[in-house]
């Protein structure tokens, strides 16, 4: 006689195993797809990385490569030394252009820093929260407005605005530039540091308040030290922007080859000159290759800026 209790144990046991290898077997299939997905996301991410380093070594070859070609009729002290422009008397000296760049960044620098580190600490530290929510969403958007409108602006109000206060007749120059520059970098550098102001711990304010400090030195000698390392990048951020800017630049500096020795004399500068002679030189010329110079310095600069960054934000993390 069969025991059908016994039978009945052995096809549960049986259905237990199948169900088993069925679920070990479909756990390997999903370990096996995880697996492979993990490695098709790091090999499509290894990949655009390679890509973006690629097209920026290319750039950078391709404007030097096409750069240096200057330098088969004109000496590198000419070119970097002499502030005699004139293509048409194949003279090709760029230290004008140059210096003009050093000069209205510094001056941007200086007009636009210190305004938009006031702007940042009264947003994080004294303003009133709904004011506060109404600010930055302005700021953010004065980020996004094209840089035409901006030149445009500064040709038709500020321009003129200067002639009144002056008495020159012509206003254009490396000041109106650098006004027009620090208006449009003030948002980026104001939102980053008014964003790494916030970010700095409560207590650090509080033990100040505590040791019987006031508002403005827990300020100023507590909160923006702890937040240098943002305000800095921000402050590298809002000139890289201004070094590169070209129309907003054209338009009120004037688009003079000379020396910019003077707050309103008309002058130019790297992007300025770039643009204003490019379009009608031919590409087989010294004059050509110079402009191509003058654009990899450009790209130095830019690149220079970034490694800054990076040097910041590693010196602010260990601090």
């Amino acid at each position: 006689m069969i025991d059908t209790t016994s039978t009945h144990s052995l096809a549960a046991a049986g259905e237990l195993g199948q169900s088993i290898r069925t679920s070990s077997g479909r756990w390997k299939d999903r370990k096996n797809r995880l697996r492979f997905y993990n490695r098709a996301f790091r090999v499509i991410c290894i990949a655009s990385a390679i890509f973006v380093c690629m097209i920026l070594l290319s750039i950078l070859f391709f404007m030097f490569r096409t750069g240096v070609l200057t330098f088969e009729t004109v000496s590198p002290a000419t070119f970097f030394f002499s502030a005699d422009w004139s293509p048409e008397n194949e003279s090709y000296g760029a230290f004008v252009f140059i210096f003009g760049t050093v000069a209205l960044t510094a001056l941007t620098l200086l007009i636009s820093v210190p305004i938009s580190i006031f702007v940042a600490v009264f947003l994080a530290e004294v303003a009133p929260a709904w004011l506060r929510n109404a600010l930055r969403p302005v700021l953010d958007l004065l980020v996004g407005i094209p840089s035409v409108v901006y030149g445009f602006l500064g040709l038709t109000l500020l321009i003129p605005l200067l002639r009144q206060m002056t008495g020159y007749d012509l206003a254009d120059g490396i000041l109106a530039a650098a006004i027009v520059l620090s208006i449009m970098v003030l948002p980026t550098i104001s939102r980053i540091s008014d964003d790494s102001i916030s970010a700095v711990p409560r207590k650090f304010r509080d033990a100040s308040y505590a040791l019987g400090a006031t508002r403005f030195q827990t300020v100023f000698r507590v909160v923006l030290p702890s937040a240098r390392s943002g305000i800095l990048y921000g402050v590298i951020l809002g000139m890289a922007r201004a070094i590169g800017e070209t129309m907003a630049v054209v338009m009120v500096i004037g688009n003079t080859p000379q020396l910019a020795d003077a707050l309103f004399k008309p002058t130019s500068v790297l992007t300025s000159n770039i643009v204003m002679q490019i379009p009608n030189v031919p590409f087989d010329s010294t004059w050509n290759y110079a402009l191509y110079m003058m654009g990899f310095l450009l790209l130095v600069i830019s690149l220079v800026m970034i490694v800054v960054i990076r040097v910041l934000q590693k010196r602010g993390a260990k601090a």
